[in-house]
């Protein structure tokens, strides 16, 4: 192993993305040869021991990515401290410790990715790449153009406008419309909030693709690894 940064050999041992190694050393849960470090420029190098919460850490080869129709009803998170069921319940024979890429909250279902790619799922979740996100939005009542308008130009939400959205109504009704909203940020219940503000409740909330993955006909429940395609496509989307 050549020299590398300490939050990124945590984060290519499947420990957790980047970002989340880089907290774990702040807070003092990481040593180096029996010494904490909390350091972020610190580095390691073949023959270092590395343990985090005290226990030993090793460089994982072997890059696992999965992707899942995540089911309504799930946190994604690895570990739940109220034990409630998690997306990793739903993942079985996968010997590797992966975690989610970026976060569905637990009333929103469809394409989640899990890895042990820290790079790659630090690439897709930091703001500056812009990775597309598609989600399908059943929503009460019919949008109208000021609306469309607003998603198109940028919404205001606690302080902050978000940027320009592609949004394509996909089916109206006269109670109801469903539709499809593409966005690169990732804001806490950002789709969601987007309709509020134009005084539009979602019913039903859904991702089908990020980047160049799509979530295609996959069982709501069900997952499967990405082909070679797939991951080559992502990281060069990133």
């Amino acid at each position: 192993m050549s020299e590398l940064r300490l939050q990124k050999f945590l984060a290519e041992a499947g420990v957790a993305s980047r970002r989340k190694c880089e907290e774990l050393m702040l807070q003092g849960r990481v040593e180096v040869n029996g010494v904490k470090i909390t350091e972020l420029g610190s580095k390691v190098d073949a023959g270092d021991i590395v343990k985090v919460d005290g226990k030993e850490v090793m460089q994982e080869e072997k890059k696992v990515y999965i992707l899942l129709n995540k089911p309504v009803g799930l946190i994604t998170t690895s570990k739940d401290q109220f034990s409630r069921k998690t997306v990793l319940d739903l993942i079985e024979g996968v010997k590797e410790r992966i975690y989610p890429v970026g976060r569905l909250d637990y009333d929103t279902s469809g394409l989640l990715l899990l890895t042990n790619d820290g790079d790659l799922s630090y690439k897709l979740t930091h703001p500056s790449c812009e990775t597309n996100k598609v989600y399908q939005a059943k929503i009460k009542g019919v949008l109208n153009d000021s609306a469309i308008q607003a998603f198109k130009t940028g919404i205001g939400i606690d302080g902050y406008t978000t940027s320009p959205a592609r949004i394509k109504v996909l089916e109206r009704t006269s109670t109801d419309s469903l539709i499809e909203v593409t966005i690169h940020e990732g804001k806490n219940r950002q789709v969601r909030r987007m309709f509020e503000a134009v005084g539009y409740s979602v019913i039903k909330l859904r991702r089908i693709s990020i980047g160049p993955v799509k979530l295609g006909n996959l069982e709501e429940g069900a997952w499967r690894h990405l082909t070679p395609e797939e991951v080559k496509s992502l990281n060069k989307t990133v």
